[in-house]
């Protein structure tokens, strides 16, 4: 052996994020995933002073997650997830599985209704959004998309002869299959076509191909250099690989932050005070395909739900405001439950409609309106006229 070797300091062990990271990749979780138990692991440790978590133990949990509800009342779901990174702490990364881990009470759940746009709030908002982001609005909104799963389709898993689209690797690691709208086809074409021509100055460049998820790179070098693999939302400018070895400039997908931007503007825009985001949209998607009257197991399957219990939260919305129960005030004004008002020989108006609107029957009481409502696409690729 070399003796100049002797002199060398022992090799330091990984540092505890590092290890958190290692293992959340082994699990196989998602980058979201991996950066959430990053930050609260992170926050837990510098709560109590930079104490290392192996001399911690439930106590110190429980303080933490006290500080998380009382000081800083963040939501149920918020606790819930840094109950959950501090769990995966102590049993995957620092392998102790003690009784305190089971005592830990967790948060009850609240059970609230989505928010839900009509469609001629959905027409506003889509015609108020930018030329570059509403082709992403009406796709998100025409399949039910989330917003990840939109800025993160592929040019392979668009099927414009089946009309449909491939969303992968879902939430849960799940693929589905959605419609592919056709009043879409034309300007999707066009996008595509701007996506290749960047595909081509990329291969001109000689620039690395776009991410591979799991291992694929190497299974297959020249893949991510391809057309198919390409994004279908490039973004404009290069970036580098989070998770890549070596530090590697490559193409990415347009970021979600953006369009949220853009949406929230274009909500203000269309004056709209519905706390919405994009996500509204997916709510929206499947209200409205139940609203037509689709059954509920064909919008459990366009979701991506894998219990159906999940996508009847969408019926509660549905349902006329109190199940569709007449209110006594109505009766005493005369107005029936779907909002028209008597006007005398069994005729009705609609008490937000011009007085010489009347109509000859009494509208039916339903608990849940099943109407055909028909968006007119084509006004939506107009933007506003200029004031």
């Amino acid at each position: 052996m070399d003796p100049g070797f002797d002199d060398l300091p022992p090799q330091q062990p990984p540092r505890l994020l590092d290890q958190l990271r290692e293992r959340v990749r082994y699990q196989h979780y998602s980058i979201r995933t991996e950066q959430a138990y990053v930050y609260w692991v992170d926050a837990f440790i510098r709560f109590h002073g930079m104490r290392h978590p192996a001399e911690m133990s439930g106590p110190e949990v429980e303080s933490f997650l006290s500080w998380l509800a009382n000081e800083r009342e963040v939501a149920p779901a918020t606790h819930k997830q840094a109950l959950s990174a501090l769990l995966f702490l102590y049993q995957k990364v620092l392998g102790q599985d003690i009784p305190w881990m089971t005592e830990i009470g967790r948060p009850k759940e609240r059970v609230r209704l989505p928010v839900v746009l009509t469609h001629d709030e959905v027409v506003q908002v889509l015609r108020h959004l930018p030329d570059e982001h509403r082709l992403m609005g009406q796709l998100l909104y025409g399949t039910g998309m989330r917003i990840l799963e939109g800025v993160r389709l592929r040019v392979k898993d668009v099927d414009f002869a089946r009309r449909a689209i491939v969303v992968r690797e879902g939430k849960g690691a799940k693929d589905r299959v959605v419609m592919l709208p056709a009043s879409l086809v034309v300007a999707l074409r066009d996008q595509m076509a701007q996506a290749k021509r960047l595909w081509g100055a990329d291969r001109a460049a000689a620039r690395a191909g776009v991410y591979m998820p799991h291992a694929l790179a190497r299974k297959y070098p020249h893949a991510g250099a391809s057309w198919a693999w390409f994004w279908v939302f490039p973004q404009n400018r290069l970036a580098f690989d989070p998770r890549a070895d070596q530090p590697t400039e490559r193409r990415h997908h347009a970021l979600e932050q953006t369009f949220q931007r853009a949406f929230k503007k274009a909500l203000a825009q269309a004056g709209i005070v519905k706390p919405a985001t994009p996500h509204t949209l997916r709510h929206s998607f499947a209200t409205h395909l139940l609203q037509s009257g689709y059954d509920i197991r064909t919008v459990q399957e366009l979701l991506g739900h894998s219990d159906v219990s999940t996508t009847m939260i969408y019926t509660h919305v549905l349902k006329v405001g109190g199940g569709g129960v007449r209110s006594p005030l109505d009766a005493l004004a005369g107005v029936d439950v779907l909002g028209k008002k008597s006007t005398g020989a069994g005729s009705y108006r609609s008490v937000t409609d011009d007085e010489d609107a009347e109509y000859p029957q009494q509208p039916p009481r339903v608990s849940m309106p099943v109407a055909q409502y028909l968006v007119p696409v084509p006004s939506l690729m107009r933007a506003p006229a200029a004031a």
